[in-house]
């Protein structure tokens, strides 16, 4: 096994600048790796993590970019890969989305979350695959939803694409894998950060919400975003140099 966790180069995470994002940013700086990571909208927010993984000895910059715009994330890819190793992609972005049953879905918002979310995935992988390849390899990690264990109702705008997304990095895994290429991903259940903190705030959640949520956890209570970050450093990491096509739980047992 090689003795550092990390080759010479940079993490990208994309959706670094989130509540969950900052503290991946954080744990793999604090493993040894600089990190380049991504927002939409909050560059002031996104700096603040930068001096985070600063504070921690690393280097680290943030770019802004739309996985929805295919052009936009060729041409952000090719710059940073430009001169220098990408050794590890980290796909940690998130959106706010209502929580319809399967029944009362609107085709538009399905589409858009398909467009971001599945097609920003695949959009991003194909840009940084040739790349990883001429490097010598890479790792690839992908926060996932704990709802592929057991289905929670009201949430097919979150699980289903990433159920899409599992399959491909199950396919990545395999017809990578003979170029150093791993790909997996970190399931997680209601982690205390980020995204749950606002839907929260607008009573998208309640009380109710909560009781019936806990009761189905073998641990009772929320994760949080550094739990999460360990199980991310550890997957990209030369520590699980010979793990392929998994998904890690991080969910407190919700899926048991």
């Amino acid at each position: 096994m090689t003795r550092e966790a990390f080759p010479e180069g940079v993490a990208l995470v994309v959706g670094g600048s989130g509540g969950m994002g900052q503290a991946i940013c954080e744990r793999l700086a604090e493993a040894g790796s600089d990190v380049v990571l991504t927002y939409h909208r909050n560059a002031e927010r996104a700096q603040s993590v930068v001096g985070a993984v600063m504070e921690r000895g690393r280097r680290a910059e943030a770019v802004q970019l739309t996985l929805g715009d295919e052009a936009g994330v060729a041409a952000t890819l090719k710059a940073l890969s430009a001169g220098r190793r990408i050794h590890t992609l980290v796909i940690a972005s998130g959106s706010d989305i209502s929580q319809p049953r399967i029944g009362d879905l609107d085709l538009a918002q399905w589409k858009r979350v398909i467009d971001a979310d599945l097609n920003g995935f695949l959009n991003l992988v194909l840009c940084l695959l040739p790349h990883m390849r001429e490097q010598g390899g890479g790792s690839i990690v992908h926060i996932s939803s704990a709802g592929l264990f057991r289905w929670p109702e009201g949430d097919v705008l979150s699980v289903a694409p990433k159920a899409a997304i599992e399959s491909l990095i199950q396919g990545i895994a395999k017809e990578e894998g003979r170029h150093r290429i791993r790909a997996n991903s970190v399931a997680i259940g209601v982690i205390d950060a980020g995204i749950f903190h606002r839907l929260w705030a607008d009573g998208t959640f309640d009380e109710q919400w909560k009781d019936a949520v806990q009761a189905k956890l073998c641990i009772k209570r929320w994760g949080m975003a550094e739990e999460v970050a360990e199980a991310v450093a550890f997957l990209a990491s030369n520590r699980a140099g010979y793990t392929t096509g998994q998904i890690l739980a991080v969910d407190g047992g919700y899926g048991v």
